[in-house]
This record gives structure tokens, sequence and C-alpha cells, in this order.
């Protein structure tokens, strides 16, 4: 039962990429606090674990959708089916991204870079355009309020040799939602990036495999936490942004990274 500060009761939050990782992380803090949900993602069988994982922390509503956000048209239509079902939207977190794949710019074939940006920067600008759109014309019928969250990276800040790609899309996006966080502010809708820092994923194997021991082992000691993120890492920030505690941030970054931005 939610609660309090952040009670999302009522509140209709969209997850793009939210059957795993840190979306579903971000989309469990709004489930435990009563909010509805939506996820949009590919693979339907993870889709359905997700739904029942949300509905058992405390979720309102859950329901799933295979929405490739590549599309613009699979957007458009992604909105307007879920306008049908909730009959509302309240917070959008442009979540789903690609992974980048090689080490050099001088490796990187030119249409990698076109086919990585049709998810990770235009998909992610078309899903936000649209929840802008209904939030508005919302605000315009006498209920102003929403938030529209963009998921960033460490690479806002950091050079990622080989990594140009992922770079410039999160870069990007960033540079969206400050605009958005300044025209859409007269409507009560405020906008803001989370942006990650080294979190373990399902997508790097078991926790205790080699490829996330490696991980924790060079990174870990680097960061003033002393150890790497986890899904459950986000679920707070995704109650504080999806609820109305967070009505007077906007234009903002935060940074989930352990303190990794200002390692000594």
């Amino acid at each position: 039962m939610a609660k309090g500060l952040f009670d999302c009761t009522g509140k209709v939050t969209l997850v793009t990429g939210g059957n795993g990782g840190i979306g579903l992380g971000f989309a469990m803090g709004v489930a435990k606090q009563g909010g509805d949900i939506a996820i949009w993602a590919r693979n339907a069988e993870k889709n359905a674990a997700a739904k029942a994982e949300l509905i058992a922390a405390g979720a309102g509503r859950v329901e799933t959708y295979i929405v490739d956000v590549s599309s613009e048209a699979a957007i458009l239509a992604g909105y307007e089916q879920l306008v049908q079902d909730f009959g509302r939207i309240d917070c959008v977190f442009a979540n789903s991204g690609a992974s980048p794949r090689y080490n050099s710019i001088f490796d990187m074939p030119t249409e990698h870079w076109f086919e990585f940006q049709n998810t990770a920067l235009h998909g992610a600008f078309f899903t936000l355009r649209e929840g802008a759109r209904h939030m508005k014309a919302r605000a315009e019928a006498g209920e102003p309020g929403g938030s529209l969250v963009a998921c960033g990276s460490g690479s806002l800040y950091q050079g990622l040799p080989g990594k140009q790609e992922y770079a410039a899309s999160k870069c990007a996006v960033a540079g969206v939602i400050r605009c958005l966080a300044s025209e859409m502010g007269e409507f009560g809708v405020r906008a803001n990036v989370v942006a990650p820092g080294l979190i373990l994923t399902p997508m790097m194997g078991p926790s205790d495999g080699p490829a996330a021991q490696y991980l924790t082992k060079q990174y870990a000691p680097q960061t003033p936490m002393r150890r790497l993120g986890a899904p459950e890492d986000f679920e707070g920030v995704g109650a504080y942004l999806c609820s109305d505690a967070s009505s007077f941030l906007s234009g903002q970054t935060i940074y989930i990274d352990g303190g990794y931005q200002i390692r000594p």
C-alpha cells in the first residue's frame, strides 16, 4: 500500500525498456508506491515476468506492450493504445537504448552510427515529445503536471574511447530534456535526466559470473561507495520523480553512480 510523500496512486507511468535492468528498477519504485505502469519492450516473455513482479510489489495496474522505439510510427501507435487503456499519462521514463559495440571510432561503420541513433536518440526524442504532447493537452484542459525523465550516463561528463555513438545519444537527449524543462514549465511539467554509473544488470550475466566479477574488481575500488550499482538503486529515484514530491525539480541531471563522478 502506497502512502505518504512519494505516493504514486492514480498516476500512470510509462517506462520504455522497462522489463529488466534499470527500467524495471525505476518501475519497481513506482509500483511500491501504488502507481499504474505501462511497459514498452520487445520481449513478450520478459514483459510478462516484469508485470508479475510489479503487481506483486504493489502496482495498481500494469500493462505491457510490444513497442519498438526505433520506429516513430510504433511510438505513436503505442501512445494511442496506452491512452486508450489508461486514459492519461503522468510520467515518462525514456529508458530504451542500445549497447555500444566498438572500441575505436575508426572501427565504427557508418550504418551502425545511424542505426544506433534510431533507438537511443530518435526513439527517446519521439517518446518524450509525445508524452509532452499529452501532458500539455491535459494541462490546457485544467489539470497541469507531469514528469518527463530520460536515461543518461556517465558519458555526460566522461570521455569514453570508441563509444562516440553512445555518448552522442546521451548528451543529445540531455539537451532535449533541458529544452523540455524550459518549454513545459508553464504546464506544470518538469523534465530531468537520471544518469546511471556502472550498474550490474542481467545483461552482464549472473552477479557472481566472470563479467560481473571483473567489473566489480576494476571499478568498485574507484567508487566512493565501494560497490557497483544495481537496478534496485533506481527504485527511490523512480518513486520520487513520478510523485508530486519532485514537483519543483526540473532541468536537472541526477547521477546515480555511488559518487563515481567525484572520485578522488
